[in-house]
């Protein structure tokens, strides 16, 4: 019963974090990327990128343990970051790592694999 309580906890705690991260749909992205210059950062590996990425994006492996310097190196923190990877996977949880920095984050709801669909 011990062992539920706790795995029941760990599991409740990482899901209240991962709504604290808000996402955004392709469609909204798309209107950010018409009318302003935003901070869009891609999390995907360099062979990921190699298949294509969008337009204006910013890198940084999030497999790399340099990630939070290599993404915080990139972008003001004053301003809200965008972010994406293939699925949304990995860019929810980048997104989590710079929310506790104090950065302003949204991530891809479907990632690049939702982008080139609906693009």
């Amino acid at each position: 019963m011990r062992y539920l309580f706790l795995i029941l906890s760990i599991f409740f705690v990482s899901c209240v974090k991962s709504q604290d991260v808000k996402s955004i749909s392709t469609t909204e992205l798309k209107q950010l990327l018409s009318k302003e210059k935003i901070q869009l950062l891609d999390v995907r590996t360099p062979d990921e990128v190699s298949q294509g990425f969008i337009k204006s994006a910013k890198f940084a492996n999030f497999f790399d343990t340099d990630f939070y310097q290599s993404a915080s190196a990139q972008l003001d923190k004053s301003k809200p970051v965008y972010l994406y990877c293939r699925s949304s996977n990995r860019s929810s949880k980048a997104a989590a790592i710079l929310k506790e920095k104090g950065f302003k984050v949204y991530f891809l709801e479907g990632g690049y694999t939702q982008w080139k669909f609906n693009n």
